[in-house]
């Protein structure tokens, strides 16, 4: 049985974030009611302060780490720092975010007996073996690295979602999500867009580490809250994982010449020294979720860094007035 939003109550842990932000207002678009649940350790109450006079919008600041009894429809987890620069902060505290966070949120699913999403992450497949990385390969992790505290929280929080639907036919879904960029990104969240982006319109050096020629692949927060919906509203059957990105592939090098070619701007290339375990490519296989949720992005990069651009350029406007 597919799901329907129109006059249902949406719980989204995470949304005052820059994914949850944007899920928050889709919903909303489509007639659903919606309460957002953040502790606003990376959100902003900025990035929500359009949606608070909605009648059907809700805030409430609470840590999923804490058991939340609330009555809703179906639960999008999205609560986690999702950038290097967030997440390693207190790594302790990212791996009780995610881990804690999900028992939390199973646990209220499965009070309720309703669907429940939760945002994983392409970096459940690490420093990847195979490319393009499609959702049958289990990954090249570090268990014990820097970044060890996302990546394995994320693959633990997949494992306890399929115990859940094992052991209490819970209706889940697992969305393995790619570098996304767009509006509202933290402009020093240290992720490489956003980086790219503040720096060439402040014409400082665009730094790149290592060589360069790590590949990633951007899609657009449109296309994925896209495909977060589309997901959600499958039947109970569809479990996921499915990845949901861009499967355009760019060099390091290719997206900084693109946004200082984009922003007319006069930055330099810096190169600084690769982070530990960071990966050499990154590339989505999308066919399930072509083939399942009839979904692909179409939102091209350029166009996408367009609208980004201009929106830090209105922040850094903002900020220096």
């Amino acid at each position: 049985m597919t799901f329907q939003y129109r006059g249902k109550r949406i719980l989204v842990t995470g949304g005052a974030g820059f994914l949850g932000s944007h899920l928050c207002e889709r919903l909303l678009d489509v007639g659903a009611e919606v309460l957002c649940v953040d502790n606003y350790f990376t959100g902003r109450r900025g990035n929500i302060a359009h949606l608070l006079g909605n009648p059907l919008f809700e805030a409430m600041r609470h840590d999923i780490t804490v058991p939340l009894f609330v009555e809703v429809d179906a639960i999008f987890n999205l609560a986690c720092p999702a950038s290097p620069i967030h997440y390693q902060l207190d790594p302790v505290a990212t791996t009780k975010a995610i881990v804690h966070g999900s028992i939390n949120m199973l646990g209220l699913a499965k009070r309720l007996k309703c669907r429940i999403l939760q945002a994983s992450t392409s970096e459940v497949y690490g420093d990847p073996e195979i490319h393009p990385q499609p959702e049958t390969y289990w990954g090249h992790v570090n268990p014990i690295g820097p970044r060890a505290c996302y990546d394995e929280g994320k693959r633990c929080a997949e494992t306890l979602f399929f115990d859940y639907r094992r052991q209490h036919n819970l209706p889940i879904k697992v969305m393995r999500i790619f570098n996304t960029y767009g509006p509202r990104m933290h402009e020093n969240d240290g992720r490489v867009v956003s980086n790219f982006i503040v720096q060439a319109l402040q014409g400082r050096p665009i730094t790149i580490y290592g060589s360069g020629n790590q590949t990633r692949s951007f899609c657009y927060v449109d296309d994925l809250i896209g495909g977060a919906l589309g997901l959600m509203k499958t039947d109970v059957d569809v479990t996921g994982p499915i990845n949901i990105g861009n499967p355009g592939e760019f060099t390091m090098l290719e997206l900084a010449e693109t946004i200082v070619r984009l922003t007319n701007s006069s930055s330099t290339i810096e190169h600084l020294p690769l982070p530990q375990d960071d990966p050499q490519q990154r590339r989505p296989d999308i066919t399930l979720a072509r083939n399942t949720l009839g979904w692909e992005p179409t939102i091209s990069l350029e166009e996408g860094l367009g609208r980004t651009i201009a929106y830090f350029d209105r922040q850094l406007g903002l900020q220096q007035a």
